[in-house]
């Protein structure tokens, strides 16, 4: 007998799925499909003129108690294969086996009968998946309570709003205990209070689940993730247990990020920044920016702030000090040193905002004014990886 939790629930060997460029040829090869299918003959499996492989040879297997990530650009096949996971789409080529009860939340009000109420979704969606009426009631508060829409559960759902559909449809997937769970990027809409509580219920599923899990967020690929699949149109980029690997082949694809530069009046002009491109963890960072200004009374005020991959600002430093000047125009030069980067290994953007005096008297913004990188440290997932002591005793027992 198999051990319950190495149990393999989703077994997928080389699938792939094809679609027409337009309507016509859509319309074309379905009709030649059909005729040939009445007649016995055999349908040709590969791509034809006005065709392509929105998903091209996808394997992979899923244990219970196993989530696989699925990362990529907009278009790269995440969502197609998906449908096709979940029976929308049939395979044109390859298998798929699919054990056990499926909940779904892979597309915005997908699975959702509008002109029925959420209560009465709620019995129709247990009802597809073998629950009896009275299983589905004794679970029914529980699901109407962490949707939190509960005095919206007998109104129609077609009225109700993006983020009441994904907390209804969360709360049903998740309580309905599936062996396999399907998560797209739908919980994106979800605020963060909700994204929350369904990760922590994510995490109560996950020992007897098997997930499948869709995000353009990488934190939360990286928090629940021991498998990943990168995809670049329809292929398999780079698939395995190493999530920092696949996660960073992901990041390259958008690393031709354009600076932006915005300069709120004529006062600043001719911005140069020069730097070091690779910086060692704990050593110094050192940063040279010169800048030409006129009709000012004093040096202005800089901003400095480092971005992570995300591109949500982890670190920032300022120059407080300002100098009078008596002349219309000049150039200024700032010389800036941290003396110890504890940044945790990977590549940083650092925006740069200039001031009259701190914050006040925009001068001027420039978004991605330039890249670093810090090696030689350690990778993880949050921005600092803080240097540290430790002290270790082995206390016995007696």
């Amino acid at each position: 007998m198999k051990n319950h939790e190495k149990e393999i629930l989703v077994s997928v060997q080389n699938v792939s799925k094809k679609f027409s460029m337009n309507m016509k040829s859509s319309l074309k090869y379905g009709a030649l499909d059909i005729i040939k299918s009445t007649l016995g003959i055999k349908i040709n499996k590969d791509i034809r003129p006005n065709e392509f492989w929105a998903v091209k040879d996808i394997s992979f297997e899923l244990r219970r108690g196993e989530c696989i990530g699925l990362i990529g650009h907009n278009g790269a096949g995440k969502s197609t294969l998906l449908k096709v996971l979940n029976g929308l789409y049939a395979p044109d080529k390859g298998q798929i086996v699919m054990r056990g009860k499926i909940g779904a939340l892979i597309e915005l009000g997908a699975g959702f009968n509008p002109i029925l109420t959420g209560r009465e979704n709620i019995y129709n969606n247990a009802s597809i998946l073998g629950f009896t009426k009275k299983e589905v009631e004794d679970k029914m508060a529980s699901i109407i309570a962490f949707s939190e829409i509960e005095q919206f559960i007998d109104m129609p759902v077609q009225n109700y709003s993006s983020g009441m559909k994904v907390r209804l449809g969360f709360a049903i997937a998740a309580h309905l205990e599936p062996d396999i769970l399907i998560i797209d990027e739908v919980l994106a809409v979800g605020d963060l209070g909700f994204v929350l509580k369904c990760f922590k219920k994510i995490d109560e599923l996950l020992p007897n689940t098997a997930l499948i899990f869709v995000s353009h967020s990488m934190p939360m690929i990286s928090r629940i993730c021991n498998q990943i699949i990168l995809m670049n149109h329809g292929k398999v980029q780079y698939q395995g247990s190493n999530i920092s690997d696949g996660i960073a082949q992901y990041y390259d694809h958008f690393d031709d990020m354009t600076t932006a530069t915005v300069l709120e009046s004529g006062n600043v002009t001719n911005i140069e920044v020069h730097t070091d491109k690779v910086c060692l963890w704990g050593q110094e960072l050192k940063i040279n920016l010169k800048l030409k200004v006129k009709n000012l009374q004093q040096t202005p005020s800089i901003y400095f702030v480092i971005k992570d991959k995300e591109q949500r600002g982890v670190a920032s430093f300022i120059c407080h000090d300002s100098l009078a000047v008596n002349y219309n125009e000049h150039y200024i030069e700032y010389n800036v040193t941290i003396p110890k980067i504890e940044l945790s290994n990977g590549t940083y953007n650092v925006d740069l905002g200039i001031y009259e005096t701190l914050f006040k008297g925009p001068l001027g913004r420039i978004s991605n004014l330039f890249t670093f990188s810090v090696r030689d440290g350690i990778e993880t997932w949050e921005a600092f990886y803080l240097e540290s002591k430790w002290d270790l005793k082995l206390i016995s027992e007696d």
